[in-house]
């Protein structure tokens, strides 16, 4: 990229399944403070524009923007919002920095989903008003058609989806932020209650609160204010048809372009060689694998015999999600993919504790808007 950026400052709520006490508005101002202390700053002073990632839809009010200044320090400045996926948000915050316009831009989003009481619904208004929506089905039924789909091309086995199942929620017992680690079998996935088939309830990221913060800056700002900045080396983002009668349902397009124009502007050319380990949207256990082939982390066809070998565990060579993912952490809704880029500089700064990644110098973070978008953004972090 034409000028440096890095991440300086993160901070978290941490992600429960159900927060009655407390409101959206002490969760964002809890994770802000503490992105702020991890930056040195001071909001009000060295802040010179903050972006908001959340959809009007879900927050129940609309131009959320004009409630995001009081818990966030950001009266009076510059505010937007990204309806996306969290790392729409860095993307933003990239490239208002890149203009040589701001040098310290914040980035926030966060979940309130237990307040959420007809989120399906919510859903299916992202759906063609004509042609899908009357159906009135829920719009998970995307994502069994599409992992069916998916599984028929590729000749990937249902007991591969379900290893990422217990591979994520085993390694969310080793995150304490996460909130739905669990000790499974691939048998108690494929066992437990049906969904859309083949998906069933395990195979589901279930839905949880929280906040994430994170502070961008200049190359030579970020310099300035950390011995420890995590440089975005690149980044990119895509959307493929919102229509369901013309998208390509075994392949992940979206990522496929963003992943590309994120290994461009990092100069990558072998994203396997050049990248230690991923954290990938998983909001359901095969949109991992659709996920890590379209990304051009592995052949199309190899992600799920990759994974039951071992090795995108902790352990193995290519780190899949060490976070727990979606599924180890919960669904986040528009803040799932800043969760992800968390995790990857909490490994690159060594401060992820018992689940650090060893001699982890260049992470990848791929977020998904989810059913029914086509809709992913990525960026790669380094060290």
């Amino acid at each position: 990229m034409i000028r440096e950026v890095a991440i300086v400052g993160v901070g978290w709520s941490p992600f429960r399944s159900i927060t009655p006490d407390i409101s959206y508005k002490e969760m964002m101002y809890e994770a802000a403070v503490r992105a702020y202390e991890d930056a040195g700053i001071d909001p009000r002073r060295d802040v010179d524009s903050f972006v908001t990632v959340a959809e009007d839809f879900n927050e129940g009010t609309s131009i959320f923007d004009e409630y995001v200044p009081d818990q966030l320090g950001a009266l009076h400045r510059p505010v937007q919002t990204i309806t996306g996926d969290g790392i729409h948000g860095i993307a933003a915050a990239v490239m208002q920095i890149l203009t040589g316009q701001f040098d310290v831009v914040v980035v926030e989003s966060h979940s309130k989903a237990s307040n959420v009481l007809t989120l399906p619904h919510i859903i299916a208004y992202a759906m063609d008003p004509v042609f899908n929506r009357p159906l009135a089905a829920h719009p998970y039924f995307i994502a069994g058609m599409e992992m069916r789909r998916y599984l028929a091309e590729t000749g990937t086995p249902l007991e591969a989806c379900a290893q990422v199942a217990v591979k994520n929620r085993g390694n969310a017992l080793f995150n304490p932020l996460a909130g739905y680690g669990t000790d499974l079998t691939i048998d108690d996935v494929l066992a437990s209650e049906p969904i859309a088939e083949p998906l069933t309830r395990l195979a589901c990221a279930d839905h949880a609160d929280g906040a994430v913060v994170m502070v961008l800056a200049s190359g030579e700002t970020a310099r300035a204010l950390t011995d420890k900045p995590i440089w975005v080396r690149g980044i990119g983002w895509a959307n493929d048809t919102f229509w369901l009668e013309s998208r390509s349902w075994g392949q992940a397009g979206y990522a496929y372009l963003a992943g590309q124009m994120a290994y461009r502007t990092a100069g990558i050319q072998s994203p396997r060689a050049a990248i230690d380990f991923a954290e990938v949207d998983d909001t359901f256990a095969y949109k991992e694998l659709q996920h890590l082939e379209a990304l051009g982390l592995c052949r199309p066809g190899e992600a799920g015999p990759w994974t039951l070998e071992g090795g995108t565990a902790m352990s193995g060579e290519f780190p899949v999600n060490p976070s727990g993912g979606a599924l180890g952490e919960g669904h986040l809704l528009d803040c799932t993919g800043l969760a992800r880029a968390l995790e990857v500089v909490l490994q690159l700064r060594g401060e992820a504790g018992p689940r650090q990644i060893e001699d982890a110098e260049v992470g990848l973070a791929f977020g998904w808007r989810g059913v029914p978008t086509t809709s992913g953004a990525a960026v790669v972090l380094s060290n």
